[in-house]
């Protein structure tokens, strides 16, 4: 059985935690924040940038990968770490998210998803062992298996016949991958069921996966929901686990998330957000593009370290969006993400310093926001 997560640190007034990783591309401190990287690059961002902003692991796209350039040149290449230049960790996701969004152009079966190429039209089958197989084509570090992502709101009946699928898929996904130094996690599935999502988690544990990711969450049911279910699930997954909470979120949601002790996150929203002009800051969000901004000497964040908020005002960054300058999305996009990578490093600071509660606290007051009941 592999050792690869180790818990160092718990806090003493809610279920955060501090933890180490260890993956065959080097070890990881959680909790931690993934930026984006469908196609194997975050957008508008280089390596260089990556490694300034602290970014540490990413997130690719199998789907997309798969589809172009392809994930048998990728491997020729020697893998996706080194198709693009990246040394650090690479988590890839199963492509099980296309699954829900491109409802319009998939059939799903108890054999996997057949699904049309949203490039070219083109029909694709991804069973689960297709989908373990291209990520290890891919060489990732930390692998999805295929899962099925009900949309909220559907029936208990049609999340139960969903979930029965997802861990028929995990079976047959954690047979194939066999013992390998990458990681497989385990996909909680089960809609806003309760009852669904603890038989999807004690199902998943049973096949001991390196790690659990709870999936199906930010599909348009209330936050209050997901937070519920949250803390259910990190009650029954296992301490030595990690705990990855897919596609989340706001600020909010991974402050509230890591209260629950959950270890690891992706989103888009940081990179979406900026390219859009809304940018990240200790006391809330603001939209860069308002007039206000158009005679302000001030960095976008005063408390920010980043090379953005070191060299540039918000009345030149503004002139830049206004102008419809492209750089100004690199600009943007580099203060989100050091903002959300160093908002989890401080939060693992204060966890280690017995302070997460206060650290929590403080959170909302700089926002004017109630502090939420744990």
């Amino acid at each position: 059985m592999k050792k690869t997560f180790k818990i160092f640190k718990k806090d003493e007034k809610s279920k955060a935690r501090v933890g180490l990783l260890q993956t065959p591309h080097g070890p990881l401190l959680t909790p931690f924040f993934m930026p984006v990287a469908t196609q194997g690059i975050v957008k508008t961002l280089d390596l260089e940038d990556l490694k300034t902003i602290g970014a540490e692991i990413i997130l690719s796209n199998t789907y997309h990968l798969y589809l172009r350039p392809g994930d048998n040149l990728i491997k020729e290449k020697g893998g996706l770490h080194k198709f693009m230049g990246w040394n650090g960790p690479i988590l890839t996701d199963s492509g099980g998210f296309q699954v829900y969004s491109l409802s319009s152009l998939r059939k799903i079966s108890e054999e996997g998803v057949k699904f049309q190429s949203h490039i070219d039209g083109s029909y694709h089958l991804f069973t689960p062992e297709k989908v373990i197989d291209i990520q290890k084509k891919l060489g990732s570090d930390i692998v999805m298996p295929l899962d099925e992502c009900p949309a909220a709101g559907v029936s208990h009946s049609y999340a139960e016949k969903s979930l029965e699928l997802t861990l028929n898929w995990a079976t047959r996904s954690k047979k194939v991958f066999g013992e390998k130094e990458s990681l497989l996690f385990g996909i909680i599935q089960g809609a806003t069921y309760e009852d669904l999502r603890i038989k999807a988690a004690k199902s998943l544990i049973e096949m001991d996966f390196d790690g659990y990711s709870l999936g199906g969450f930010s599909v348009g049911e209330p936050k209050t929901t997901m937070l519920k279910l949250t803390d259910v699930l990190t009650d029954i997954i296992p301490q030595n686990k990690p705990r990855y909470l897919m596609g989340m979120g706001t600020p909010e949601d991974i402050i509230e998330a890591i209260a629950r002790g959950v270890d690891m996150f992706d989103c888009v929203i940081p990179t979406r957000n900026a390219r859009n002009g809304t940018l990240f800051t200790s006391s809330g969000r603001i939209n860069i593009r308002a007039a206000r901004y158009s005679n302000d000497d001030s960095p976008i964040d005063k408390e920010c370290s980043c090379p953005v908020c070191k060299t540039y005002s918000r009345a030149y960054l503004r002139h830049l969006m206004k102008a419809n300058e492209i750089t100004v999305m690199r600009f943007n996009t580099i203060h989100n993400l050091y903002y959300y990578i160093h908002l989890i490093k401080k939060i693992r600071e204060s966890i280690i310093n017995n302070r997460f509660i206060e650290f929590r606290n403080e959170f909302y007051n700089k926002r004017n926001l109630k502090t939420p009941e744990l």
